[in-house]
């Protein structure tokens, strides 16, 4: 059994039902993340979902010097903050530097680390630090177990409100490939873990200035990872999924997100 966690009212964890963690990649536009937002928000309601909205202010991990980046640490909070007090829901966003920490903390409800810098301690502590819920990103380039070191490093500073996130491992150049064998043994650490479903689907460096995805695979993985048991799902969804400046190839259209959840909660009864 993993620890129970919480995310303001919201508790996954120890039995609890399963979390969903959605929304666009990245923020474009103060309207369009308040709408897809309050979208994701009517459906995951009406299902009994519990969710908690995410989007990145800055997406610093982009393979070439002209990717969409998103509107920056002030801006993006701002927008963040608007959704938080609006739509009274959890927030969750990612960091890529120790100097957006503080700033960051003040409306983040979870702080993500994402894959590419979960084995930097000094960001992981220094995230830890502040008391928050921490998701590490699993990265693609590690094995399940490597995980164990990175919670150590969190709970050396007193905090154990962690999440672990899969995301997919790399499978020869630019291919990912899930191993649900991974969601079972980081369980084992005892704290609740998240599938990546969209993100699982991407082609790193794919379409070669920029990366690729297989939106096609998302709903059947999302299937499967629910069956073989995790605590949450992390799903980027958005209205035009082919039209997003980041990530789209990967990400999920936000008509096909009620017909998907609805699956999830048939499998989640059954089991």
């Amino acid at each position: 059994m993993t620890r129970e966690i919480k995310i303001g009212d919201i508790k996954t964890g120890a039995g609890n039902p399963l979390i969903l963690i959605a929304g666009p990649c990245v923020i474009e536009s103060e309207k369009h993340c308040l709408d897809t937002a309050k979208q994701i928000k009517d459906i995951a309601l009406e299902l009994g979902i519990p969710f908690i909205f995410k989007s990145s202010f800055d997406k610093a991990n982009r393979l070439s010097i002209g990717s969409y980046r998103g509107p920056g640490l002030k801006k993006g909070l701002e927008i963040l903050h608007k959704i938080k007090q609006r739509l009274h829901i959890p927030i969750l966003s990612d960091i890529h530097c120790e100097k957006d920490i503080a700033e960051a903390s003040k409306v983040l409800d979870i702080i993500q680390i994402p894959a590419f810098l979960c084995r930097q301690t000094d960001i992981v502590v220094a995230v830890a630090l502040t008391g928050k819920v921490i998701n590490i990103k699993k990265g693609q380039f590690l094995a399940p177990w490597d995980i164990l070191p990175i919670i150590k490093k969190i709970e050396s500073t007193g905090n154990k409100s962690i999440l672990i996130t899969e995301r997919g491992a790399c499978f020869g150049y630019n291919n990912l490939v899930s191993d649900f064998r991974s969601l079972s043994i980081m369980r084992g650490f005892g704290y609740p873990v998240i599938y990546d479903a969209t993100h699982s689907v991407q082609l790193p460096g794919g379409k070669g200035g920029s990366s690729g995805g297989q939106r096609e695979f998302v709903v059947g993985l999302s299937r499967a990872a629910t069956a073989f048991g995790c605590d949450g799902l992390f799903l980027e969804v958005h209205p035009w999924p082919d039209k997003a400046p980041c990530d789209g190839p990967n990400m999920i259209d936000l008509k096909e997100l009620q017909k998907l959840l609805r699956q999830i909660k048939r499998i989640e009864a059954a089991l």
